[in-house]
């Protein structure tokens, strides 16, 4: 059985998940972006953190760590 490589998460992709799946929840004040940038998805980490529940806080904890990644 072969494993397939892991791929590298998608700050776009994480941030337009949070969106769908904690819009209505944490986000309803804040509008997305069509191209976030790494500021714009640590943006909405707290408002995650706060109003998305355990799994909205994993969620935060992924985009801090692929936006601190780089530096």
């Amino acid at each position: 059985m072969t494993k397939q490589p892991l791929q590298p998460e998608d700050l776009a992709g994480l941030y337009r998940r949070a969106f769908a799946d904690y819009g209505a929840r944490a986000l309803w004040n804040m509008r997305p972006v069509d191209h976030p940038t790494p500021a714009d998805a640590l943006a909405i980490t707290k408002a995650l953190r706060t109003h998305g529940r355990m799994d909205g806080r994993r969620l935060a904890e992924r985009i801090e760590r692929l936006c601190h990644a780089d530096q």
